[in-house]
């Protein structure tokens, strides 16, 4: 099993034309167990993974650094090989907060920059420490020109070679559009077969924005049956081409042009991620796709759910 070569895209609004590929691997706050943190990245990368997504709200930035080092150490990958993605937590969403939060995730990951570092949620909570869900008397305005002004300062100090956001909806985008001087590279937001976020797809593809797709398998927060992974005519789509129906959802997401990280320990199937990129769907395949019935997996972070975090 080597490894396979993953595509790339060009991130736009970025200074050296950065390129992000395609498929990253996600580390959402499941685990625990540093060991097995370590032996899944050093794994990955001898799999051809060179996209690592992590966020200071997972708690994995430590696991994820020590594994990366030591991959670096084996000379296993060189780090401008590597593209290693971190998120700003909403205690930290203030203009004054997000340089020493970008400092501080370099410094948990062991690194001299990041290659991408995304505003985690449209929202601002009260300075101190991590909650989640997050109480919503402890939110507070959040001053999208001020914090954006500090991650573009983050991007001039060469902190971090890209800056982008998560979570936002195509209001939020365009509030963002009309303060911004470099406009954000990427929206990293959940899109699966059972949520594709056309308008919000759309919208991004007209401003040149790269989306980013988390619960790519509609994995989570889970509720109910998984409305992608137990459905039988994906089951039979997949069977068809003689793949599962992982392979079938991650392959419809690089057919749309949408990057996206996965999150997988198993040997097998961070292998079985990667083969979506010899074969394609079909036009039947896609009108069938397109009858799934939409609806969102992850409503939010905050409790109670906010009725307008979406606009959509």
């Amino acid at each position: 099993m080597g490894s396979v070569e993953i595509p790339t895209m060009v991130l736009p609004n970025t200074s050296g034309k950065q390129r992000m590929p395609v498929i990253g691997m996600g580390s959402a706050p499941d685990f625990t167990c540093k060991k097995d943190t370590r032996d899944a990245i050093i794994e990955a990368i001898k799999q051809g993974y060179r996209h690592f997504d992590t966020a200071a709200a997972y708690g994995s930035e430590q696991a994820l650094g020590e594994a990366l080092k030591e991959a670096l150490d084996l000379g296993l990958v060189k780090r401008e090989d590597l593209f290693v993605t971190s998120k700003l937590w909403v205690t930290e969403n203030h203009p004054h907060l997000v340089l020493s939060a970008l400092r501080k995730s370099l410094k948990t990951l062991q690194l001299e920059y990041l290659d991408l570092y995304l505003i985690h949620w449209p929202l601002t909570s009260q300075p101190g420490k991590f909650s989640f869900p997050i109480a919503v008397e402890e939110l507070l305005p959040f001053d999208v020109k001020g914090v954006w002004e500090s991650m573009e300062e983050g991007l001039k100090l060469g902190l971090t070679r890209a800056i982008g956001v998560s979570n936002f909806s195509i209001e939020k985008l365009q509030n963002l559009l009309t303060v911004a001087t470099i406009p954000p590279a990427v929206n990293q937001v959940e899109i699966n077969l059972a949520w594709q976020q056309k308008k919000l797809r759309e919208f991004c593809n007209a401003n040149g924005i790269v989306m980013t797709a988390f619960s790519p398998l509609r994995k989570g927060s889970s509720r109910g049956p998984n409305e992608v992974m137990e459905n039988n005519m994906l089951k039979e789509i997949a069977k068809a081409h003689g793949k599962s129906i992982a392979q079938v959802s991650l392959r419809w997401l690089c057919e749309q042009g949408v990057t996206f990280v996965a999150k997988s320990y198993d040997k097998e199937r961070m292998n079985q991620n990667l083969q979506i990129f010899d074969w394609a769907l079909t036009k039947e395949d896609h009108e069938k796709i397109d009858q799934i019935k939409q609806n969102r997996l992850i409503p939010g972070p905050t409790k109670p759910q906010l009725n307008d975090l979406w606009n959509d």
